[in-house]
């Protein structure tokens, strides 16, 4: 269903309100279930982390109706969402999509159709379709402005997740299409987010003001609401406005119903609590250590070329906080040769300047292969040790991408992981077994109670 002379939204809406159980492949509503549980392990971290914490703190209600996850606490339905979606990208532990839509697509969504699913009785096969109606919106919303949004400087998890939050609200309400279009027309005057925030609390805020936002314009429309019929693709609407330095193109807008985005294009599930730019260079360097039994004494140089998109997103080379480490290449080399791992441990705050880590940190330089695309997220590792032996390791993919991805043991091992940081107590065996076949659950709120 190519977009008409009537616009995208038009057709999109036509699909978002149209979407049944029935209409999903059984691939997808899979894929929509391990990354609802991934989401949700995230979040449970992310709840204790300082974006997790801020974001619970900063409202001003007591209590209401809504799961705030990991932390034993009700908020009202917009400020339970905001604070979910925030506690979700804290960490930046959640999914990508680079593919679809150049950012994290799950996290936007997973919050509100929590939420919402939990006010309004939802069972599990609702959420998970409603799931994939936000994930194939996202996807047929950014191709047309992809990569040029990004490069421009637009933080995509926030500014194409906020449709895909509307989107997934207006199906799992069952909007119509009229009322699912005005949601969609109203999600184009609300995106905001800024890659220059990338390395502080704020880009963690950029998910939660998606999730919140998304809903927002569904919950209007719902009620009644009106956007202008052009509002994502005329003149001076968001493509227009949000393109970056590509001029839009609509024949990259692709066929919704017969090209599913979440099947064939995939969601990416990271392994390392980390930018995802930097997993193939963790990797290799892991894989590098390993191999040659490297430690962190004997580097003398180590030599990490990656991909412009890479480049413009690692911005600390010489991090002082946790959440700038996520964001710089030396400092997780460093670590993953020190420790052979990056987990969550990591970005604590205490381990920042381990004497190992910093020795290698100190030595690496990241430099850009022009020949690469600017979202490629491969990587090469070379490692000089100080007798002058230099091992290479060339990873074109990250662990635990759609096309090789982690295995159920891997998905509930970092859960596990996950739900040991959050604040309250969370039953996780009831959550696995809940999240593992959600298509099973009569109502979501069952669901969140071990959580």
């Amino acid at each position: 269903m190519p977009a008409g002379e009537s616009g995208v939204a038009t057709d999109l809406a036509a699909f978002v309100a149209s979407l049944s159980d029935d209409d999903v492949p059984d691939d997808a509503r899979r894929l929509a279930e391990r990354a609802i549980l991934d989401t949700v392990g995230v979040t449970l971290a992310g709840t204790g982390a300082e974006g997790g914490t801020v974001a619970a703190s900063a409202t001003a209600a007591e209590t209401g109706e809504t799961t705030v996850l990991g932390r034993d606490r009700q908020l009202p339905l917009s400020d339970a969402v905001f604070a979910n979606a925030t506690a979700g990208h804290a960490l930046d532990f959640d999914d990508v999509a680079l593919a679809a839509m150049d950012g994290h697509p799950s996290v936007p969504m997973v919050a509100p159709l929590l939420a919402v699913g939990e006010r309004e009785g939802s069972t599990g096969q609702d959420v998970l379709t409603a799931f994939v109606a936000g994930f194939e919106a996202q996807h047929f919303l950014s191709r047309p402005i992809s990569p040029g949004h990004y490069e421009g400087g637009w933080h995509a998890t926030s500014t194409i997740g906020l449709f895909g939050a509307a989107a997934a609200v207006a199906n799992l309400l069952e909007l119509s299409p009229d009322h699912a279009e005005h949601a969609l027309n109203i999600a184009a005057s609300m995106p905001a987010g800024l890659k220059r925030n990338f390395g502080t609390t704020t880009k963690s805020i950029h998910a939660g003001q998606a999730a919140r936002s998304g809903t927002t314009a569904a919950l209007l429309a719902a009620e009644g609401a009106t956007a202008d019929s052009r509002a994502v693709d005329g003149d001076r609407g968001f493509f227009d406005l949000y393109h970056g330095d590509r001029e839009p193109d609509l024949e990259r807008v692709p066929d919704l119903g017969s090209h599913w985005a979440l099947c064939e294009d995939g969601i990416d599930v990271k392994k390392y609590p980390c930018c995802y730019y930097t997993h193939a260079a963790i990797y290799a360097a892991i894989e590098l250590a390993e191999e040659y039994a490297l430690e962190a004494a004997d580097i003398d140089e180590v030599r990490v070329t990656a991909s412009q998109g890479a480049a413009d997103a690692l911005a600390h080379d010489d991090p002082a906080t946790g959440l700038e480490a996520k964001f710089s290449m030396p400092y997780l080399i460093g670590r993953a040769i020190a420790d052979r791992d990056v987990g969550l441990a990591a970005f604590d705050e205490d381990n920042i300047d381990e004497p190992a880590v910093q020795t290698v940190r100190e030595r690496v330089s990241l430099a850009v292969d022009d020949e690469l695309p600017y979202d490629s997220n491969a990587a090469h590792v070379a490692a000089t040790t100080r007798d002058g032996e230099t091992h290479e390791r060339m990873q074109e993919r990250p662990p635990g991408t759609h096309d090789d991805p982690l295995s159920i043991e891997e998905l509930h091992e970092k859960f596990q992981m996950c739900a040991a940081y959050a604040p309250a107590s969370v039953a996780v065996d009831d959550a696995l077994a809940a999240l593992d076949d959600l298509r099973s659950v009569s109502d979501v709120s069952d669901a969140l109670e071990s959580l």
